[in-house]
């Protein structure tokens, strides 16, 4: 998983994460975008329109999985990057 991070976000991936507005609160990756999980399937426009891979994020994997499934399913090039601290190491800071 850690090869598919780096190849995406070597692409430009866009890290979106999932949970909710507290657990995104407490900590998140920098640059990422926020959707709620709940709130995906009225966001597909927005997200196609980015025009870039997509990285989903959660606390353990299982939401951004769901998420992950959904939108590939909607011709969305994603993949599932787990815990958000999996992808947050390999994101560049500034």
């Amino acid at each position: 998983m850690v090869e598919e991070i780096k190849e995406y976000l070597a692409k430009g991936a866009i890290v979106l994460d999932v949970r909710t507005k507290e657990e995104w609160d407490e900590g998140h990756t920098e640059g990422a975008e926020h959707i709620v999980l709940t709130v995906i399937p009225l966001e597909i426009e927005k997200i196609k329109s980015w025009g870039k891979p997509i990285i989903a994020v959660c606390r353990s994997g299982g939401r951004s999985g769901q998420a992950a499934q959904f939108l590939a399913n909607q011709g969305i090039d994603i993949i599932n990057g787990g815990p958000w601290g999996n992808v947050d190491v390999h994101v560049p800071k500034n």
